[in-house]
């Protein structure tokens, strides 16, 4: 028993240094107002603004839309890559890993070169009407971080369905399409339900990391879309509201500890 307590003691330490004690100051200044001492008025002052609201609003429904997005989109990718056979099947597989060490930044990037004001297709646009603006302006709106969103996280989605297909008896498949069952239904009857696991795992991963997203709002230049960690940059940078960025940032880190708990009671049911 003291030979686990000694081996367990180094990486608990590093835990409550590098995770805990950071997280702790962050919670200590979230009730320490700027008129001193120590009170839960930030939090009454941040809960009751109608900025934190519509962050709030703002970040759940971006979340909500783009891992439903995700989750169908990376269904449909998936069956495609483990049923469809096509030239450059597993290369597009392992594609799909490499995809997920991509910094979120460098999606949006893209998307600017290609959707932007200046982009590829505006500037295509221009070129065949003569006209002096192109129509494509969405990529600075709520839609376009959406658009980023699911085409950044769908692989994280993927990986696990790719995984969970991996290892399904493709006898039964055989057996169904011998028997005159459709691809629809075949999807529907055995591939779906083998594949809920894998979809409730990536789908959580998502609704998480979409709930904490910083750099694809930012860089989308999306005006009028606050999202909790924009508004926590916003309070700490902008405004010095040093307590008021706790709060927000204190309240973020709830829901996805939330979510993640969610998560594991959803897996555990779903047999994951």
């Amino acid at each position: 028993m003291t030979r686990r307590l000694l081996r367990a003691a180094p990486p608990v330490a590093l835990l409550a240094l590098f995770f805990l004690y950071p997280l702790g100051l962050v919670v200590e200044q979230s009730v320490k107002p700027d008129t001193g001492g120590t009170s839960l008025q930030p939090y009454a002052d941040v809960l009751a603004s109608g900025s934190f609201r519509e962050a709030l609003w703002t970040t759940v429904w971006l979340a909500l839309a783009a891992t439903a997005g995700c989750l169908v989109l990376g269904f449909l990718l998936a069956l495609v890559i483990a049923f469809v056979p096509f030239p450059g099947a597993r290369a597009v597989a392992r594609f799909v890993d490499v995809f997920l060490s991509f910094p979120s930044f460098l999606i949006t990037l893209a998307l600017l070169f290609i959707y932007g004001t200046v982009g590829m297709a505006n500037g295509l646009w221009t070129d065949a009407t003569g006209a002096a603006e192109g129509p494509f302006r969405f990529l600075t709106t709520p839609w376009g971080v959406l658009l980023a969103e699911i085409t950044y996280f769908t692989p994280f989605v993927m990986r696990p369905l790719l995984a969970a297909f991996a290892q399904l008896d493709t006898a039964q498949l055989e057996a169904a399409g011998s028997l005159g069952a459709r691809a629809p239904r075949i999807v529907r009857r055995i591939i779906l339900p083998e594949a809920l696991p894998a979809l409730a795992a990536g789908g959580s991963l998502v609704l998480v990391l979409c709930l904490n997203e910083f750099g694809i709002v930012l860089f989308t230049g999306a005006k009028g879309v606050t999202t909790l960690p924009t508004l926590v940059y916003s309070k700490a940078i902008l405004e010095s509201d040093y307590p008021g960025a706790c709060v927000v940032a204190v309240v973020n880190v709830l829901i996805s500890v939330g979510l993640y708990g969610l998560y594991r009671v959803v897996s555990r049911r779903a047999g994951a």
